[in-house]
């Protein structure tokens, strides 16, 4: 069991970060203004040809990527030590480690395509268009909060973007449910469905794999596979961790989820199959997790100190695209420093606001319930307690 788990481990190392295949000078000073790179090639399942193995890089791309992680990672950081100080209750999973995941399938797709994932949405949530102060809020339970202080760490939305569920695997149908009314709507959108390889097992997605492909609906079932269903090492909990051949009938590939260029390339591969009309697709992305499952959970009792350090030392995605922009002079030292700063600020005024901002009053309890419907009583605790809906 330790060496398949060690195995495991290894594939999310990619080693160091790749060279600049080719560079092309810009014209100012000595930054370039956009190089191209060697990316991991993907494991194929019933598929021809899949995703290149080079990518180019533009240095405006690569500051947006790279600020947007830091974004994600210091915002997790920062709900870290606000749960700790119990601003923040319930639960709460966080995402750092897998930032290359929300921000490469972001730059890979349309702003108009849609997402729906898990409970760990922190990052989504970001890159589909929620501000951090909105975010830190509704973690907070605020009135500032993007679900209005009432939906908390799963529930949270934004345009084209469907959560944050709860329960494990639910998002499986309803991402078939939003890509049948993509095809019926005949709009050439397409949606992802994200879930974690402990969901995998669930059968509710092997039920909307099976409608997926029998209806060849623009859907892509994203597997983030970072080791650990809860806390229980994947090899301990799936006859199969091949999770990209889990479709049987449908096309898959394995991503390297920690490279932010390797998932971009992948996400515009898989949304060009699903758009052209060739059904489903299922994409592995091999990732890690830095903090446990939960809050509730230290991370460390079913895996070692030195494994996290280990993934975090040689394939930390930040430092991967940091690495990259440096060598190739697509950045200096100095501007992703700046950033840096920038970025701390930022999350640190977000804070404030979070836990200064005030909570929704109790009047507005059963606010919300339809998105358009005329004003309505709701039963309260008792009979003579009455809650007014409004839309």
């Amino acid at each position: 069991m330790r060496k398949m788990l060690a195995a495991a481990v290894s594939r999310v190392l990619p080693r160091v970060a790749p060279k600049p295949a080719s560079r092309m000078l810009g014209a100012a000073g000595n930054s370039s203004s956009n190089a191209t790179f060697d990316i991991k090639k993907c494991e194929l399942y019933r598929l021809e040809e899949g995703p290149p193995v080079t990518a180019v890089l533009t240095r405006e791309e690569g500051l947006k990527y790279y600020k947007t992680m830091q974004v994600v990672r210091r915002m997790e950081l920062k709900a870290d030590q606000l749960y700790k100080q119990k601003f923040i209750r319930g639960f709460c999973h966080l995402c750092d480690g897998q930032e290359a995941c929300c921000v490469g399938l972001e730059a890979g797709i349309r702003a108009t395509d849609h997402v729906i994932t898990s409970y760990r949405a922190h990052g989504l949530c970001y890159t589909r268009g929620l501000s951090v102060r909105s975010i830190l809020t509704e973690l907070t339970g605020r009135r500032g909060g993007c679900a209005k202080g009432k939906g908390g760490s799963m529930h949270m939305y934004a345009k084209y973007f469907y959560g944050g569920n709860g329960i494990v695997g639910a998002q499986g149908p309803l991402g078939a449910g939003i890509a049948l009314a993509c095809k019926y709507q005949g709009n050439k959108e397409i949606c992802l469905t994200l879930y974690g390889d402990g969901a995998a097992n669930q059968g509710q997605i092997a039920e909307a794999f099976n409608m997926a492909s029998l209806w060849k609906l623009p859907c892509v079932f994203i597997c983030e596979n970072n080791l650990y269903g809860m806390g229980t090492a994947a090899e301990r909990a799936a006859a199969s961790t091949d999770y990209y051949k889990r479709g049987h009938f449908i096309p898959g590939l394995r991503v390297d989820g920690m490279d932010v260029l390797c998932v971009r390339e992948a996400a515009k591969f898989a949304a060009d199959h699903c758009r052209s009309g060739k059904g489903p697709l299922v994409m592995e992305l091999q990732t890690y997790r830095y903090h446990g499952h939960s809050m509730s959970d230290p991370g460390v009792s079913y895996r070692t100190r030195e494994e996290i350090q280990s993934v975090r030392s040689k394939s930390d995605p930040i430092m991967l695209l940091r690495d990259r922009m440096v060598n190739s002079q697509l950045a200096s030292v100095e501007e992703l420093k700046e950033i840096d700063v920038d970025v701390r600020k930022e999350i640190e005024d977000a804070a404030q606001f979070a836990t200064t901002d005030p909570e929704p009053p109790l009047e507005e309890l059963a606010h919300h319930i339809y998105s358009d419907h005329p004003p309505f009583e709701v039963r309260g605790a008792n009979q003579w307690i009455k809650f007014k809906s409004v839309s």
